[in-house]
């Protein structure tokens, strides 16, 4: 078992490497992981969501009742924020219909369980991160849906009835499954909760391989251009994170938390959703992709950055 926690440490501690290393062998050298099928990625989502749940506690959502603002900032900030950065980004730069969708899509979901790992290296406010993460995750089947529709109902048709149902099947029950599991035979989870990091780098490696090895070409084929604003759209959220928490008058760590939390987005979801709500719109599923590699990479700099000031 201590061999598996090492490993485990390791894919850990070098996730974003890791990540960064699976995307490029698929982009440039796709037949590599090819095997690996897109109708894969809900089942491997729903892996990254139970042991999310196995690492919720109870006491994770007394923090609404007893630090409510700072939750409803976070709620807030989270689901206007970067949705409206997404879509300027998108109109600004002039993306075609289906890469706005996935970029307003990556916008739209709420922040991914990465940010709580980032927000403790970055020493920052460690329960309002996973505070924020679980009450805007058990939103988004509400949220992600209708602002999705909003933002591009007269680009593009938006079935909100299946985006819900995806986040429920894809998010919500795995979460609850894991939350009560969890509840319920603790002694036990938590041996399992140790060598969750290296299952989640995993299932998310073969996430980013399955889309980007299928769509390498398209993704070659769309120039920097993407690139560009799936970079700036994760960067402004950062600065725009940080920014309010200034304003807010809110204390470093809870600044960094909310900066994080922000800025990083559960980019996993938003491809699997592209892939059942825009069946007809391919490309809607590599903003996701390319997002699930550039926010590993800017995340664990960030949290360096971050880490240099209390």
């Amino acid at each position: 078992m201590k061999t598996l926690e090492k490993v485990s440490g390791f894919f850990g501690k070098y996730m974003a490497i890791i990540v960064l290393v699976i995307a490029a062998l698929s982009l440039f050298v796709p037949k590599s992981t090819l095997w690996i099928q897109t109708s894969w990625v809900n089942y491997l989502l729903m892996v990254v969501m139970f042991g999310m749940g196995l690492t919720l506690k109870l006491e994770d959502f007394k923090l609404v009742f007893t630090r409510p603002k700072d939750i409803i900032i976070g709620c807030l900030a989270q689901f206007t924020i970067m949705p409206l950065l997404a879509f300027g980004l998108g109109k600004v730069f002039g993306l075609e219909t289906a890469l706005l969708a996935g970029v307003v899509l990556v916008g739209t979901c709420p922040g991914g369980t990465s940010s709580n790992v980032i927000t403790y290296l970055s020493k920052g406010d460690v329960a309002l991160s996973v505070g924020m993460t679980s009450v805007n995750t058990l939103l988004a089947p509400f949220l992600t849906p209708a602002i999705t529709y909003l933002l591009l109902r007269t680009s593009v048709e938006v079935n909100i009835l299946s985006m819900f149902l995806s986040i429920v099947k894809v998010v919500i029950i795995p979460i609850a499954l894991g939350f009560i599991i969890n509840k319920f035979f603790g002694t036990y989870t938590q041996a399992a909760v140790k060598v969750l990091p290296m299952i989640s780098v995993i299932a998310i490696c073969m996430i980013v391989a399955a889309v980007v090895s299928h769509n390498a070409e398209k993704i070659l084929t769309t120039g920097a251009i993407v690139f560009v604003v799936v970079i700036l759209h994760n960067l402004l959220g950062y600065a725009c994170g940080f920014g309010l928490g200034k304003l807010l008058k809110m204390n470093n760590p809870k600044t960094k938390a909310l900066s994080v939390e922000i800025g990083m987005q559960n980019s996993g979801l938003a491809t699997s959703l592209a892939g059942s709500a825009f069946p007809d719109l391919a490309m809607a599923t590599v903003p996701g992709a390319i997002f699930s590699v550039w926010h590993n990479i800017s995340g664990a700099i960030l949290a360096n950055i971050y880490n240099r000031f209390e």
